[in-house]
């Protein structure tokens, strides 16, 4: 009952600390001020520590590894996206990408939020770890992506400010082009292996339960798709040196179209993973 009790006031005062960091990442753009979203990342980490802590009392009182249910997944999905955006910090400067990560992360708690607690998330017959492994995986690696595609999303915009010289006043507020590039280079690198490790422990449960059939489900065609792609840009990248404009703007294209599928998948499809 008291690790129950503290659990929910880990992912309250995480709420708390998400919207105040969110308020703060889109003050200091309006302010231009990059003190003010230094403090928001700080907030920012603090959530990100309530948020491990809720995990770690979910961990040892139940098989949630096996077993998420959907309120413990979105704060799963909240919880990447903070770790990694995070992590980067400590390789590049880039504290303002924050007005465009922070808000993604509070919406997906408020998601979380409104699940219902023990909501089962997998049907029975797909909870094990090689699912487990898939699904958490495949999670990882879309969140460096999204990551990615953020990043170049403020490439292409800041790019786009400064030809037309309107980032006189704010170019020592926003982070360099090249810190953006390296955000964009460091997901897609990560990414890759991450999201192929997770699809491939995919492939090893559907075809030892499945046998036929899954091939064919529209989300795993999309998946797949989306691999590809970013199996390219990762090659073009490393082989023939592509960086800057190209690679946030393909990447970022690229996202936005693989979001607006699994939307159409999911609304026009019967699909074997109707359960996410």
């Amino acid at each position: 009952m008291i690790s129950t009790n503290l659990e929910l006031m880990s992912f309250k005062i995480a709420l708390i600390l998400c919207t105040s960091s969110t308020a703060g990442y889109l003050s200091s753009l309006l302010v231009k001020k990059v003190k003010l979203a230094n403090i928001s990342t700080w907030i920012l980490a603090f959530a990100f520590f309530f948020l491990t802590v809720k995990f770690f009392f979910v961990i040892i009182h139940s098989s949630w590894l096996f077993n998420p249910d959907s309120k413990d997944f979105f704060s799963f999905c909240a919880w990447s996206v903070s770790a990694v955006y995070l992590a980067l910090q400590f390789k590049t400067k880039t504290r303002v990408l924050g007005a465009f990560i922070s808000p993604l992360i509070l919406l997906l708690i408020i998601a979380a939020a409104g699940e219902e607690a023990g909501k089962t998330l997998r049907p029975q017959n797909l909870q094990n770890w090689l699912t487990a492994m898939h699904l958490f995986l495949t999670i990882f690696g879309e969140v460096l992506f999204v990551i990615a595609s953020c990043a170049g999303l403020m490439f292409i915009m800041q790019n786009r400010l400064l030809k037309n010289k309107k980032l006189s006043k704010m170019i020592k507020f926003l982070p360099s082009l090249n810190d953006l590039d390296r955000i964009n280079h460091i997901c897609l690198l990560w990414g890759f292996p991450v999201l192929s490790t997770g699809i491939i422990a995919g492939m090893i449960f559907a075809q030892m339960s499945w046998k036929t059939g899954w091939l064919t489900d529209p989300k795993i065609i999309w998946t797949f798709a989306g691999w590809i792609i970013y199996g390219f840009l990762l090659h073009q990248r490393l082989a023939i040196g592509w960086k800057g404009y190209r690679m946030a703007l393909i990447s970022g294209i690229t996202f936005i179209l693989l979001l607006l599928s699994y939307c159409g998948v999911k609304i026009c499809f019967s699909t074997l993973h109707n359960f996410l």
